[in-house]
């Protein structure tokens, strides 16, 4: 491509931050900006990068269409919600106008086994306009390609086994709310435990209605099957409670929680597939103690057993210098909802992003 990429931002909260800079710094342009916050409406995004004026005001939703046809983005970047119900019309929109898009929604990363209803609407327009849908982020590689990549030089693999951990108090009320975290274990086993002690057939059933409401290691561990080509016989899903000894102050929640109660949640989804291999991945969200900090270990157990542990990783950078690299491989890709498995592995990208768009889309 003989012209910079130009780069719709759909969602310019704490995230775009990262990503319309990267987006600058890679070589790339934004050339619009849209979100619901009258907070940030109406500002010049530099101010919400800290940078120059950048001559791209943020506009309400309910222009965003009007700025896609008046902009032309080569790709939008969608930065809202975790769900694909939540994102489903920002990546409609996309689709419709035949922009490419990527999004940090992690039911997006492989909703094709949450929400196959609402992939499928999206697959299919983007077919038609000739565009590319895609989620990814920091799961892109810390739970997919560097899984992937150990797999690759395993001889024999009976189990793959992966946990990561965070903390609720940096993401709000509604996620802290959401793990569990200051219920009771009576209170946790009732109301969030509960949803998942149900039949594979009631599950499937609900899947099949766009109304589950998947774990972020669900669809990992549907992308990892994908990619490395395994046959699934079974998935289920179950939360645990996350406890502590000692009280430990939560001010998102503004409260103590008790020692014994519940700070949060871990969600353990188990895959089952044909070829004898388990996946069994969890995600743990709770009210950190002082001890307490991000990790991510992933085991894969066989000839050889090679455990890969990362702790402290900066989650929202990688998630957004994700994101800004896959770009380049979206616009290649061939049009659909299509997963990152698809695309290849993530590369650090050296030059301008443009550099590594085909010459042939422009």
């Amino acid at each position: 491509m003989n012209r910079k990429v130009k780069v719709l931002q759909y969602g310019a909260g704490k995230m775009s931050v990262y990503t319309m800079r990267y987006v600058y710094e890679k070589g790339g342009e934004i050339v619009g900006a849209v979100d619901i916050n009258p907070d940030v409406i109406g500002k010049d995004i530099g101010e919400i990068i800290g940078s120059e004026p950048k001559g791209v005001k943020v506009v309400a939703l309910e222009e965003a269409e009007n700025i896609i046809k008046q902009t032309k983005p080569d790709i939008a970047i969608v930065t809202t919600m975790s769900l694909l119900s939540d994102v489903f019309d920002a990546l409609m929109l996309c689709a419709k106008n035949g922009v490419n898009a990527i999004t940090t929604c992690e039911e997006a990363f492989f909703s094709w086994n949450s929400n196959p209803g609402l992939t499928k609407q999206i697959d299919e327009m983007a077919k038609q306009t000739g565009c590319t849908i895609t989620g990814n982020g920091y799961q892109d590689v810390y739970w997919g390609e560097l899984i992937s990549a150990i797999s690759g030089s395993t001889q024999t693999i009976k189990k793959i086994k992966g946990s990561s951990s965070y903390n609720v108090e940096d993401y709000g009320i509604a996620l802290a709310k959401a793990h569990g975290a200051g219920l009771t274990l009576e209170e946790f086993d009732q109301q969030v435990a509960s949803v998942d002690k149900i039949s594979d057939e009631e599950r499937q059933a609900i899947i099949n209605k766009g109304e589950y409401l998947p774990s972020y290691m669900w669809n990992v561990n549907g992308w990892l099957c994908e990619k490395l080509g395994l046959t699934v016989e079974n998935q289920t899903q179950k939360t645990i409670p996350q406890t502590h000894t000692e009280d430990i102050e939560s001010s998102t929640l503004g409260m103590t929680v008790k020692a014994g109660d519940a700070t949060g949640m871990s969600a353990v989804v188990t895959t089952t597939t044909k070829e004898g291999i388990t996946i069994e991945s969890e995600c743990i969200g709770k009210v950190y103690a002082p001890e307490d900090f991000d990790k991510n270990e992933w085991t894969v157990e066989g000839e050889p057993t090679t455990t890969l542990v990362i702790n402290k990783p900066n989650t929202v950078e990688l998630t957004c210098g994700s994101v800004v690299n896959r770009i380049p491989d979206v616009i290649n890709s061939e049009p659909g909802y299509v997963t990152t498995d698809k695309m290849g592995g993530l590369m650090y990208r050296t030059k301008p992003l443009n550099e590594y768009v085909s010459e042939a889309i422009d």
